[in-house]
């Protein structure tokens, strides 16, 4: 059973460029197997997303093994049967992996070029879709070649890891592998290939730029394949699941042949009419030619006017030309941003944030008005707007200083985005809905949040309907601890969010807490166990008292900021009130005095559990502890905020921390507890050091 997907082609033999190049017209030519099927967009997925999100023992897998494949339909001449020279061949196309929530990447993908179209048998599964090994018995005539975007460590196959690029031939043990692409990103990337026969070298390039090739290649291998390309070989594209589970997707794919020499520039640089073997719905245009002068008898004519008619006739000309060239650019323009809309939603509720243009986002917004303005920071402006595709949205747009600005080391925009795309995907975190970067404009498109941040609520009067009950404080601090233990723990790679405070709090209309604004967000490897010292960010209040002097983030700083939002929470007061009272003396103050269920929030009215209030007040002194050794990780809060664990015992007096000339390995080396030491003066952040709110 397999499918069939209309688009167009022109396979170029023996000649570097269509003289008489065929219309676009729709026609069935690329042959579809297994998993694999066609999006409404014209763009092939070649596998589904398996179910691994259920414990052990998990289900049989399908019966195609999450294995894909798509072909041209016909075979394509690679041997020139007169001469029996092997031509050399140019291929270009775009592609996104994307994986399910919590389960491993699948295989990976290839494009494939293969004398027998049924070497794989779908039910195998694995291999990237491609044949283990091809018989090297003079009776088997069957011969590939691959290159492969592998995204599963096989240590059987020798590879390299589990994120490289390599070239295969008649094996799937790679003849060369790289490791300089980031194929699991989930960003689309555009692949151009090139064989030389002249030189036998093939080289690889893989950008993020849909037009602009870059100019060195990842992977490039001396290899002669004229003894290995038989004269018909089928073109196309296979992928594989395994145990993993993740989509494929391949579009705007492009190939030619030539007999002799390649042109020295790439032909896929310039789209020709003709070349694409599978083009977007967008790309339906692509053969429009740009306005040409033809001479003709009338030229002749005008030869022999006088020299003001020959002058009008040329500056007629030149305005036709100029107004068509500005049409034909804009058109492509507007192209170009219908095509990036290929980033949609995909199977399993997984979403990845599209490109929007600036005349959606100034409509949304009514230009930018400041009426529409819900919220001002350091480095943007957050409007309130409607987008059709998007329905209710909080617009983040960023000041032109700071991305215009070279001496500024980290722009928050691309902190921001590059965090939101990789990996963050739960239910506490505010999610991005789409984005635009056009006209020296940067803007984040995020979910809207009826009820606002926490900040404004916690600290200005409300209505009624928005009162923070303590039963709403309880799912407010719950819902940011479950935030914090996704990225610090369970994404894959670990985020130190640097900046956690109320205003970075917001609460959809339920009142459920989501973490945001990550323009200052710090990603590591989870096996990372040095780091290098950062620049301190954060707000005065929050930050911890070893992280403000080190400037080495971690997940105890966040830990800290956290706990202060615990105690804010619980309290209702400031971080530091117009007094310049620290909301950490002020709670501890009432331990060391027995009355901690006093810094309640006068506006519950004594309306809450004392056993509960007492408890997450211990619990944001234990987060807020000024010795990082004795913080909880947020897993281990989780457990004491639900009761599953023991809190640790607190200290009859609170701890200072001095700070030595240089910071000591150990966080114990720099604590005491303020009793009987003279020659010391302790301080505590932020009183001293960090009166700015």
């Amino acid at each position: 059973m397999y499918l069939k997907l209309f688009c167009v082609l022109s396979i170029l033999f023996f000649t570097p460029s269509l003289s008489n190049p065929t219309p676009f017209s729709p026609s069935n030519n690329v042959t579809l197997f297994g998993d694999a099927f066609l999006n409404n967009n014209n763009s092939i997925t070649l596998t589904k997303e398996n179910n691994c999100t259920s414990p052990p023992p998990f289900p049989p897998p399908p019966t195609t093994a999450g294995v894909g494949r798509a072909f041209y339909v016909n075979p394509v001449r690679f041997l020139d049967p007169s001469s029996n020279d092997t031509v050399s061949f140019s291929c270009s196309f775009s592609f996104t992996i994307a994986n399910t929530p919590s389960c491993p990447f699948g295989d990976g993908l290839t494009f494939l070029i293969t004398s027998n179209i049924n070497s794989v048998n779908l039910n195998d599964g694995g291999y990237m879709g491609l044949p283990e090994e091809i018989n090297p018995s003079p009776e088997v005539q069957d011969s590939y070649f691959a290159v492969e975007f592998d995204t599963n460590f096989d240590p059987n196959l020798q590879d390299i890891n589990g994120n490289h690029v390599a070239i295969d031939l008649n094996s799937i043990r790679s003849l060369d592998s790289v490791d300089r692409v980031d194929l699991k990103d989930v960003k689309r990337k555009t692949v151009w290939i090139e064989y030389r026969d002249s030189e036998k070298i093939v080289r690889v390039w893989v950008g993020y730029s849909e037009k602009i090739m870059p100019q060195s290649p990842v992977l490039e291998l001396q290899i002669d394949l004229s003894n290995k390309l038989k004269e018909f070989m089928h073109i196309g594209f296979t992928a594989s699941n395994g145990k993993g589970s993740s989509i494929h997707i391949i579009d705007q794919w492009r190939f030619k042949t030539f007999l002799g020499f390649l042109p020295s520039t790439m032909p896929m640089d310039v789209v020709e009419e003709g070349d694409c073997l599978m083009c977007s719905p967008v790309d339906s245009n692509i053969n429009t030619t740009p306005f040409t002068y033809h001479p003709s008898s009338r030229r002749i004519i005008n030869m022999v006017l006088v020299f003001v008619g020959i002058a009008l006739v040329i500056i007629l000309l030149a305005a036709v030309f100029v107004v068509g060239f500005m049409c034909l650019i804009k058109r492509r323009r507007l192209k170009r941003v219908q095509s990036e809309r290929h980033m949609r939603r995909f199977q399993g509720g997984r979403m990845v944030p599209q490109m929007l243009s600036l005349t959606e986002i100034k409509s949304a917004t009514n230009g930018f008005s400041n009426d529409k303005i819900i919220g001002e920071g350091a480095s943007a402006v957050v409007y309130e707007g409607a987008i059709p595709s998007c329905g209710s949205v909080a617009v983040k747009r960023f000041n032109h200083e700071n991305h215009l600005n070279s001496s500024v080391s980290r722009i928050p925009f691309n902190t921001e985005f590059a965090t939101m795309v990789g990996c963050l995907r739960h239910k506490n975190l505010v999610q991005l809905q789409g984005w635009c970067c056009e006209r020296n404009e940067l803007v984040l498109v995020y979910e809207h949040m009826p009820n606002g941040s926490l900040d404004k609520i916690l600290h200005t009067r409300t209505s009624l309907s928005k009162f923070l009950t303590w039963e709403r404080r309880l799912n407010i601090i719950r819902g940011v601890a479950s935030a914090l233990i996704y990225l610090h723990e369970e994404c894959e790679s670990q985020i130190i969010h640097r900046d956690i405070k109320t205003c970075n709090i917001l609460l959809d209309a339920e009142f459920n807490a989501k973490l945001g604004d990550f323009g200052l967000a710090e990603v590591y490897r989870h096996s990372f166990r040095t780091r290098d010292a950062t620049v301190p960010a954060g707000t005065m209040g929050y930050l911890a008292p070893e992280y403000a002097f080190s400037g080495v983030p971690t997940v105890k700083t966040d830990v800290y900021s956290f706990g202060v939002v615990v105690l804010e929470v619980a309290t209702g007061r400031r971080p530091v009130d117009e007094e310049r009272v620290v909301i950490t003396d002020y709670v501890w103050d009432l331990w060391e005095k027995g009355v901690i269920t006093e810094a309640a929030d006068p506006k519950l009215m004594g309306r809450f559990n004392r056993m509960e209030m007492e408890r997450v007040l211990m619990l944001g002194l234990i987060c807020a502890h000024s010795n990082c050794e004795k913080r909880p990780n947020m897993r281990e809060f989780a457990r004491m905020f639900k009761g599953e664990s023991v809190l640790p015992v607190l200290p009859s007096r609170k701890p200072t921390v001095r700070i030595q000339s240089v910071l000591p390995e150990g966080c114990e080396e720099i604590m005491s507890l303020g009793e009987g030491v003279s020659e010391i003066t302790p301080w505590s952040t932020p009183r001293t050091h960090f009166s700015k709110f």
